[in-house]
């Protein structure tokens, strides 16, 4: 394979990606706004289309509409390539008066820009570049409209696509220049202790605190935390009482757990389920578990690194490959054994915080490795 080729094919596509880009960031999408969403989708549907994408909208209610865009022959008997993406963000409707597109600093900058509307725009413009040099292999490009709450509605889209797939390619954000190889697994655990009111001057001994039972909860929670395993256990937010001066009838903590290993799942449904009050006056209610599993680095990855690898050194730059601690949806394509690589999409910083950011020199060449990666597959 002539590398070269797609080095130059991506950077003559450099203007379009540039003002894609633009276009697609100055289209706010929030998450808990459906229309906006669509208004990204809608665009994203229209680009493709020049492109060869066919767009089947998976519509929804709740949050924006899911797009499966294909691309390639739909007769092929080559399994697709499934590229995983997102677009909804975290920003309210009006963050472009206060965080506007703008080019200072090498960087582009804007509301969603690295998370992940580059790698969006990335993907698109990697078809255009297969396009162009006559390779039909199938590609789904998958663009979720909730994974910045969990992907509750498009973890089942998303599960079937990849089982039908060769391979997964997400387009989340680099880990500083690398690829990601492996990330925890999420769980979301919410407790809540109810306790007996009283008023704490004329009957205290009536009372019994449910603050001061989820404090003693809290201590054996944080227990759970094992480094040499990787997995962390964060009491991060709490909530309770009404009045300093009445006994606390409820209490409730949020507890965030990461995981390195899909077997630790199973010790930390027990660990949480084993939990008791000491005070038996006071009832605790426990709900929630692992909600994303671990992306384990396993074979098929590890093979698909190497690979990219070999092909960025070809382009001219080395890739290195990382592990991290966040999500994406690539957790779930890899726990179904689905080779799945993650962080394909653009360098950058300041996801989901006001100096959110992309370094626009990476764009090109890592667009050429996105295109000569789906060509190789």
């Amino acid at each position: 394979m002539d590398v070269q080729k797609f080095a130059k094919l991506a950077a003559d596509r450099s203007r379009w990606i540039d003002e894609t880009l633009r276009q697609l960031v100055s289209i706010e999408s929030p998450t808990g706004n459906p229309a906006a969403v669509n208004g990204a989708v809608n665009f994203v549907a229209e680009v493709a289309k020049p492109l060869g994408g066919r767009t089947r909208l998976h519509k929804q209610k709740q949050f924006g509409n899911i797009a499966e865009i294909r691309f390639g022959s739909p007769r092929s008997n080559v399994k697709p390539i499934l590229l995983l993406g997102h677009l909804d963000t975290v920003w309210p409707l009006g963050t472009l008066t206060t965080m506007p597109w703008r080019v200072a600093e090498g960087r582009y900058w804007g509301p969603g820009v690295l998370d992940m509307k580059a790698g969006v725009v990335m993907a698109l413009a990697a078809v255009g570049v297969l396009r162009e040099l006559g390779v039909k292999r199938p590609i789904t490009l998958l663009l979720n409209s909730e994974e910045e709450v969990g992907s509750p509605v498009s973890r089942a889209i998303t599960e079937k696509l990849a089982l039908k797939s060769s391979a997964v390619f997400v387009l989340e954000p680099a880990q500083g220049l690398a690829y990601k190889t492996a990330r925890k697994g999420v769980g979301l655990y919410t407790l809540q202790v109810e306790g007996v009111a009283a008023h704490s001057g004329v009957d205290f001994e009536r009372g019994h605190s449910a603050i001061l039972e989820l404090a003693r909860i809290i201590q054996t929670v944080s227990s759970f935390t094992d480094l040499s395993t990787g997995r962390t256990v964060n009491c991060g937010v709490i909530s309770g009482g009404t009045r300093s001066n009445v006994i606390a009838a409820f209490a409730t903590v949020e507890v965030d757990v990461r995981i390195a290993k899909a077997s630790d799942a199973a010790m930390v449904e027990r660990l949480f389920h084993r939990l008791k009050p000491t005070n038996q006056h006071c009832k605790l209610t426990i709900s929630g578990g692992i909600n994303r599993p671990p992306m384990e680095r396993k074979a098929g990855t590890i093979a698909l690194f190497k690979q990219a690898r070999t092909i960025a050194r070809e382009l001219g730059f080395l890739l290195d490959e990382a592990a991290t601690g966040g999500a994406s949806d690539g957790n779930f394509t890899a726990a179904l054994g689905v080779p799945t690589l993650d962080g394909m999409g653009a360098v950058g910083e300041g996801a989901h915080a006001a100096h959110e950011s992309v370094v626009i020199e990476h764009l090109v060449p890592r667009t050429a490795l996105l295109a000569a990666m789906l060509a190789a597959n």
